[in-house]
């Protein structure tokens, strides 16, 4: 069974992008372009994320034009959507910052290893298509990931009180 493809609105996006924990930042390299999957946040309009001071990202990344893919697939009733920020990467290395964003969600990463770096793209595009009705309305999006996402966070700031 095909489904239909809408266009989503810019607050369909932002709504999204805060429903998802795992996306994707593409950014040029002169080796090429690299997609490094990255656990991230949103915080004040910008996407969030960790990483190591030697990986591509902290590399290549600073002051380029960056784009970053979150998405959710329904593999069983073949439905889903996409959101897509375009933006230039920034460090972020205000302290003061790196406490905000500690304190409103900071980004957990799932691989081992440290990641003392925080690195964001403040979006200044967003787009995003939707197949089918997966993700069309807010009580479908807070039952997936969006109730997890407050779950989470309440259980970092447990840790690190």
């Amino acid at each position: 069974m095909t489904q239909p493809i809408f266009e989503l609105s810019h607050e369909e996006c932002v709504e999204l992008l805060d429903t998802e924990v795992v996306g994707r930042v593409a950014v040029h390299t002169r080796l090429g372009t690299r997609i490094v999957p990255v656990n991230y946040s949103v915080v004040d309009d910008t996407i969030v994320w960790r990483i190591t001071p030697n990986s591509e990202l902290a590399t290549h990344g600073p002051g380029v034009e960056g784009v970053f893919e979150v998405d959710h697939v329904d593999h069983d009733l073949r439905q889903g959507w996409s959101v897509i920020a375009y933006g230039v990467l920034e460090f972020v290395d205000d302290l003061q910052e790196v406490l905000s964003i500690r304190d409103a969600d900071d980004p957990a990463p799932w691989a081992a290893g440290l990641r003392p770096m925080y690195m964001r793209l403040p979006y200044k595009e967003l787009t995003g298509r939707r197949l089918g009705d997966a993700g069309r309305s807010a009580g479908v999006v807070r039952s997936g990931r969006g109730a997890r996402r407050g779950e989470a966070s309440a259980v970092r700031r447990t840790l690190r009180t």
